[in-house]
C-alpha cells in the first residue's frame, strides 16, 4: 500500500491515467513493438548497473596496480 501511495504522490497520477498513457503507447508502437523496446530499456539499464560496479572497483584495483609495479 505504501508503493502505490507513493507512486500516486510521486507521478501524481492515478489508475485511469495509467491505463490511457498504455493505450496511447500500444497505439504508437504497436503490440510487437513494446516487447522489442522493454527488452532495450532492460539492456540498457543492466549495462549501466554493471558500468556504475564496475567505476566502484577500479580505484581499487588501480591502487593495487600501483603498488606492485613501484
Amino acid at each position: 500500500m505504501l508503493h502505490s501511495t507513493l507512486a500516486a504522490g510521486v507521478f501524481g497520477m492515478g489508475g485511469g491515467e495509467l491505463i490511457v498513457i498504455a493505450l496511447v503507447l500500444l497505439l504508437l508502437f504497436g503490440g510487437k513493438k513494446i516487447p522489442e523496446l522493454m527488452k532495450g530499456l532492460g539492456k540498457g539499464v543492466k549495462e549501466f548497473k554493471d558500468g556504475k560496479d564496475g567505476m566502484d572497483k577500479e580505484p581499487a584495483e588501480a591502487g593495487k596496480e600501483s603498488k606492485t609495479t613501484v
